[in-house]
């Protein structure tokens, strides 16, 4: 299990990493636009959809890692208040239907890729998958993460994490 999870965090701080390095990318398409809009009078058509296409590419997998380090939004108030024991499955029922939801996505997304796989980004020029294949990752990820969670909840002796934002504000 500890194998799993240093795995799992190389990968989560990957995705953080390539994320910030894809965020500098976008602050950069958008000095670009503006630059050219009130500059050189001439707009870049090219970045608006660029910029989309980026945004997407941050946000789901950084989504993703969410579930991994529970900021995710969740309600551990009823959880709270039940025994021990009681917590530990509600937890394994709500890291699990996580998952079922993760796998389901990039099971759907896999299918949306293929389908729109030889349709063109007429200002990009490259396939109109890239716009879908954020989703399948970042559902492989959640799957990944809510298996680790789950993991953690049956192994763990004294009950659920309470990694939430509780937690991050008693660090």
């Amino acid at each position: 299990m500890a194998l799993f999870s240093r795995a799992l965090d190389m990968l989560a701080r990957l995705v953080v990493t390539l994320a910030g390095i894809a965020l500098v990318g976008l602050v950069a398409m958008m000095g670009w636009m503006v630059f050219g809009r009130y500059i050189l009078n001439d707009t870049p058509t090219w970045v608006e959809r660029a910029a989309t296409l980026a945004i997407l590419c941050i946000a789901l997998p950084v989504a993703a890692v969410g579930v991994r380090e529970r900021f995710h939004l969740s309600v551990l108030g009823f959880r709270e208040a039940l025994p021990m024991g009681v917590q530990r499955w509600i937890a394994v029922g709500c890291d699990t239907v996580v998952g079922l939801f993760g796998l389901a996505m990039m099971v759907y997304s896999r299918e949306l890729v293929e389908m729109v796989w030889n349709f063109r980004i007429p200002l990009l020029g490259v396939s109109q998958g890239w716009t879908y294949v954020p989703l399948l990752v970042c559902g492989g990820l959640i799957t990944l993460f809510a298996i680790e969670q789950v993991l953690q909840d049956i192994l763990r002796k004294e009950g659920p994490e309470q990694r939430g934002i509780k937690a991050a504000f008693l660090e």
